[in-house]
């Protein structure tokens, strides 16, 4: 088993590799020519705060960086291929090519945090349990699960040129009658075990069965496949099925939403955006539903559904008494509140969470330079000085080709600034007269270049 502050190491990991995420800048020399302003004192100020580590711009409003997510998640190994277009309908229906080293890293962490809190750590009993990937039984009308077929089997009955439709027909029912199917859910498997797991508790209620597995569902994709035909997604599930008398079936249900909007929030840099609604199916049961607020926006993650006795008797039919368990001196058929928790979309929900746009160092330096220059530029302009903008030449020359170019020009001092200015305000100003270079702080320069200009009109 994890520990708690496994999933948060690694989501700060997961923080740490996709905040390297910027644009692509080609590198320089230092932002050359005369710039400043009355307001560079919070254009150093704001350097300085990002020099320590200041708040990252958030990403994502409105659907923006969400390509740029699929692309890291790729690139560092938290989904699978690093060639082919992964859609968020691909991620969200669970037909993909899967998940890289690290994706199913954090997976793990997810399931064993969810296991220590749904089945470890509880004081009432939870038993883990396990079923198989495929559920007997006969295909039933309206049934738009994967049934397991022989693909052996099928091909010599479609082969068969002596079969007439009929008989074609009938043999394509009759294996699917005798076929398991993929399960949908985990729901069925806790179900098989719940009167043999009844001796474990001396039939007392509540308690509660436990599964983490892959499920499967049946996903159409018109640009994948011609109408009408559907292909398999897949997710993994994590399952609490409590049984519980059903005069305290909406407590628990209740008990068992703030627990798992809690534990969702628990590890989440914005905890904001998972949030919950009630809902109700077509027979009149209720349930909840808890979301993510994805960019573009809300996914369920996971749903509570208060199934009542009707599973149960369903699946037990005859011998009611066989599911008699104890609530208090009473024995009664118990409701069913089944809790299924999506952890492929959660992971993805918290990769999400964890994902900041940010500037790399380089650019933003880059950045700061130019508006440190702009605003001495237009600073100088307005108080009647001629500036030649160097800052906004493209070539590269070194610094005695840059003099002579401006000694050419007859420029008569040229402002240097550099990394340096950023933190401490200095500038290198140079005389094209003399040669000299005098370090000077840049909310000098206007008054020396406005002395130095009035000096001049009165020789």
């Amino acid at each position: 088993m994890r520990s708690g502050a496994t999933v948060k190491a690694c989501q700060k990991v997961c923080r740490r590799l996709l905040s390297e995420f910027g644009g692509r800048v080609d590198g320089g020399e230092a932002a050359r020519l005369m710039e400043g302003s009355s307001a560079l004192g919070g254009s150093l100020r704001s350097h300085a705060e990002l020099s320590q580590g200041s708040e990252p711009k958030e990403a994502l409003e409105s659907g923006e960086g969400s390509e740029a997510l699929v692309e890291i998640c790729q690139r560092r190994h938290f989904l699978s291929g690093t060639k082919r277009h992964i859609s968020r309908d691909s991620l969200l229906t669970g037909c993909h090519f899967g998940f890289g080293p690290l994706g199913i890293e954090l997976r793990k962490n997810l399931a064993a945090q969810w296991w220590s809190s749904v089945v470890v750590f509880r004081e009432q009993q939870v038993f883990p349990v396990d079923a198989l990937h495929h559920e007997p039984g006969p295909s039933l009308p309206g049934d738009s699960a994967f049934r397991l077929v022989s693909a052996e089997t099928l091909r010599e009955i479609l082969q068969d040129k002596e079969l007439s439709k009929e008989q074609l027909v009938a043999f394509l029912e009759s294996l699917l009658k005798t076929s398991g199917k993929l399960r949908e859910n985990l729901l069925h498997g806790a179900l098989e075990h719940y009167v043999n797991c009844l001796d474990l508790v001396n039939k007392r209620l509540p308690y509660g069965l436990a599964q983490i597995g892959v499920c499967f569902h049946p996903v159409s994709d018109t640009k994948q496949t011609s109408d009408g035909v559907k292909r398999i997604g897949e997710k993994t599930e994590a399952s609490l099925v409590w049984f519980t008398s059903a005069r305290t079936a909406s407590q628990w249900l209740d008990f068992w939403l703030r627990h798992r909007l809690l534990w969702w929030r628990k590890f989440a840099v914005s905890p904001s955006n998972f949030s919950s609604s009630d809902c109700q199916d077509e027979e009149g049961r209720k349930g909840n539903k808890l979301y993510y607020n994805f960019p573009w926006g809300k996914e369920p993650i996971e749903t509570l559904w208060n199934l009542e006795d009707r599973e149960l008797l369903h699946m037990y039919p005859g011998n009611v008494s066989q599911l008699h368990g104890r609530d208090g001196r009473k024995n009664v058929v118990p409701s069913v509140l089944s809790i299924n928790g999506d952890l492929d979309l959660g992971m993805l929900a918290y990769l999400y969470d964890s994902f900041q746009l940010t500037e790399n160092s380089f650019t933003r330096k880059k950045n700061l330079h130019r508006k440190v220059c702009q605003g001495l530029f237009n600073e100088l302009l307005e108080n009647g000085i001629s500036v030649w903008p160097g800052y906004l030449e493209t070539a590269q020359p070194s610094l005695e080709q840059l003099y002579s170019k401006y000694d050419e020009m007859s420029i008569l001092f040229t402002v240097m600034i550099t990394e340096a200015t950023l933190e401490n305000g200095l500038i290198h100003l140079r005389s094209r007269d003399t040669t000299m270079k005098e370090v000077m702080h840049i909310s000098k320069v206007k008054d020396f270049l406005t002395k130095y200009i009035s000096s001049a009109k009165n020789l």
